[in-house]
Formats: C-alpha cells, sequence, structure tokens
C-alpha cells in the first residue's frame, strides 16, 4: 500500500476532500434509493453501489490511510496487522468501484444496443446479481495482499507498520500476482470502457439519423421525439460517469506504465522537485477525486436528482425556521 506522503499540499487537499466527499456520497445514496430521480431500478441499483463503494474508498483510502497517516502517525492501523487489514479494505473497496463502473457502462451498452437482450439483462435482479458478484470477487482478489507484508520492527513484541517481504520481489508468483492486479485494475477497465463508450455512441448516432429519415418522410422534423429524447438523456449520463473514470485515472495509469517499462520505482516520502514524485501523487490525488464526482454528474444531467437535493437542503433550513417561529 502506497505510504502516506506530507507537506501542506497533503495534509489541507485530503481533509477538504473528505470533508467533500462523505457527505456528497451520501447524499447521491440517500437521493437515489428513495426512487425519485425518474431512473429505472436497474439503473438506479448501479448508482447507488457505486455511491456506497466510493464512500468506503473514501472511508478507507484517504481517512484511515492519507489523513491518519499525516496527522495521527502512530496508531492501531500502524501495527503490521492493522496496515495490512487496511490495504486490503482500501483495494477491495478501488477495485468495486471500478468494476461497478464497468458493469453500468456494460449495462447501458446492452439496454441501448442490445434489445434482444436489453428485457432479460438489464433487470433489478440481474443488477443485484453483478453487484454482488464483483463486490465479492474484488474482495476475494485482494485477500493474499494481507500476506505480502512483514514488520518494519518489532517493539514489546508488537509488530510496527508495514514492509514488503523479500519474497514479493523474487517470487514468480508474486510477480504474477502484481501484474494481473495491475491488469485488472485499471487496465481491462480503461479499454472495456472506451470500447463500450465507442460501440454505444455508434449504435446511437446511427439510430438516430435513420430515425430522422423515417420521421421526416411521415410526420415532418419539427415534431418532437421522446425515444431520441430518452436516448440523449441516457447516453449524456452514460458518457458523463465513464469519461470522468477515464480522464480522472489517466494519469494514475501514465504512471502506472511509466514505472513498469522503465524499471523505475514508487517514491516513498516527499520531494516536491522530482518530476516524478508529482506525476505520481498527482495521479493518486485524482484517482481518489473520482470518487465524489459522481454526485455532481448527478446534478447536472438529471433534473429529478437537482430537484431532490434542493428539497433535502430545504428540508433542515425548514425545520430550524420552524423552531425559531416556533420560540417566538
Amino acid at each position: 500500500m502506497h505510504a502516506p506522503v506530507t507537506g501542506p499540499v497533503f495534509a489541507i487537499y485530503y481533509p477538504v476532500f473528505a470533508a467533500i466527499g462523505v457527505p456528497a456520497n451520501l447524499v447521491a445514496i440517500v437521493i437515489l434509493s428513495r426512487g425519485r430521480c425518474g431512473l429505472s431500478r436497474c439503473i438506479t441499483r448501479y448508482l447507488v453501489s457505486m455511491a456506497v463503494t466510493d464512500l468506503l474508498v473514501v472511508i478507507t483510502a484517504v481517512i484511515l490511510n492519507r489523513i491518519r497517516g499525516i496527522y495521527f502517525p502512530i496508531t492501531f492501523l500502524t501495527t503490521t496487522p492493522g496496515c495490512s487489514a487496511s490495504a486490503v479494505l482500501t483495494y477491495a473497496a478501488r477495485d468495486s468501484s471500478v468494476w461497478l463502473t464497468v458493469a453500468f457502462t456494460f449495462d447501458r451498452f446492452v439496454a441501448i444496443c442490445c434489445q434482444k437482450l436489453k428485457t432479460k439483462y438489464c433487470t433489478e435482479k440481474t443488477a443485484a446479481v453483478v453487484i454482488g458478484t464483483v463486490c465479492v470477487l474484488s474482495c476475494l482478489k485482494n485477500v493474499p495482499c494481507y500476506f505480502i507484508y512483514e514488520p518494519l520492527y518489532i517493539m514489546n513484541n508488537v509488530p510496527w507498520f508495514c514492509s514488503m517481504k523479500l519474497i514479493f520481489y523474487t517470487s514468480s508468483g508474486w510477480a504474477a500476482f502484481d501484474w494481473l492486479d495491475r491488469i485488472l485494475t485499471p487496465c481491462v477497465p480503461f479499454v472495456l470502457i472506451l470500447l463500450l463508450n465507442a460501440l454505444t455512441v455508434r449504435h446511437i448516432l446511427a439510430a438516430n439519423r435513420a430515425r430522422r429519415r423515417l420521421r421526416a418522410h411521415s410526420n415532418g422534423e419539427n415534431q418532437s421525439d421522446p425515444e431520441m429524447e430518452s436516448r440523449r438523456k441516457s447516453i449524456v449520463l452514460l458518457l458523463s460517469i465513464s469519461g470522468s473514470f477515464i480522464l480522472l485515472w489517466m494519469t494514475y495509469v501514465i504512471n502506472l506504465f511509466y514505472v513498469r517499462f522503465t524499471n523505475g520505482n514508487y517514491f516513498s516520502g516527499s520531494n516536491f522537485n522530482d518530476p516524478r514524485f508529482i506525476l505520481q501523487e498527482s495521479g493518486y490525488m485524482l484517482q481518489l477525486f473520482s470518487c465524489c464526482t459522481n454526485t455532481c454528474i448527478y446534478a447536472g444531467t438529471q433534473s429529478k436528482f437537482r430537484e431532490e437535493l434542493k428539497n433535502a437542503v430545504k428540508y433542515p433550513v425548514n425545520l430550524i425556521w420552524k423552531f425559531i417561529k416556533y420560540l417566538e
């Protein structure tokens, strides 16, 4: 697990990020769970699960790892079992978040491009099975991470801190596991999301051209088309979520390939004068930031979500106002 870095930038950024990310994801979970945003139950399940896993990433990677490492360097999580368990939870939450984005993208691809499969696949039950499978596999995949660490030193029979075991660098089995981990997250999701989005956009453009020609021939061009409007809203939501994922993970992926193909090393500590350190930490910061952008995307693309968000903001204000009026 990447060790927390120190410095005023990180000491300010991560607390501010957590202060935004936790309530943003909680608000998204509550609003979407109410089912009043005009979205199907299938889409709602995916969006709620993505918000839950994003919240878990903020808690594990940002609060328990970064903020704890900066402000509370010596805690239970600093012991070897503690930081090993924290690494497993962080990686499991990260993988679940990434692959649920892929699952959502595939669901929308099926719904838009595969009409025969849509009625069987794009259901609430299937979404629940896919979400559960993704989360279980993500947890199982990262269980071995618990066993790659050893104590940095032992004091009063208590193992402290986490250091990679030497066998992790010399064993072909661990080398294969490390490569598989990097390929599965985020390289394969990157390729799948780009491919599925390209196929979905191509299908929608072709369908829209054919539908315009048909409607122009039969009814005239100026009449509104509810079907095309529905497709437009669906593709805007899809491209906003997956596009945000691609952009915010891009720096992390570039640094990953740089380290892998130049036989370089990841930085431990802080060196703001080294471009490689800047690239690495920028990648981590943007990657984590992707866990609190979906709420903004929902608010920007879904009018009913904005309305529910306004009602949520007004509710405590109205309660306080009624209480003040009561006291008067």
